[in-house]
């Protein structure tokens, strides 16, 4: 079986984009915990990383549909 490369770049796009997540959301989670929970500002950090998200996959899904 043999993948298209656009299909190819597609998945490699939206698996960085996801990775990138995953990395923020472990960052965040080592530089805001206190006493075994998250400060305010860490909340506020996480919530910011969920909309950040979800703007960089609308960002990826728009550009891939334009391609």
């Amino acid at each position: 079986m043999e993948i298209e490369r656009e299909t190819l770049v597609e998945i490699a796009t939206s698996a960085g984009a996801v990775l990138l997540f995953v990395v923020a959301l472990f960052v965040i989670g080592v530089l805001f915990t206190t006493n075994g929970g998250f400060s305010q500002s860490g909340a506020l950090a996480l919530v910011g990383a969920i909309v950040g998200f979800i703007l960089l996959m609308t960002g990826v899904a728009y550009f891939l549909s334009t391609r």
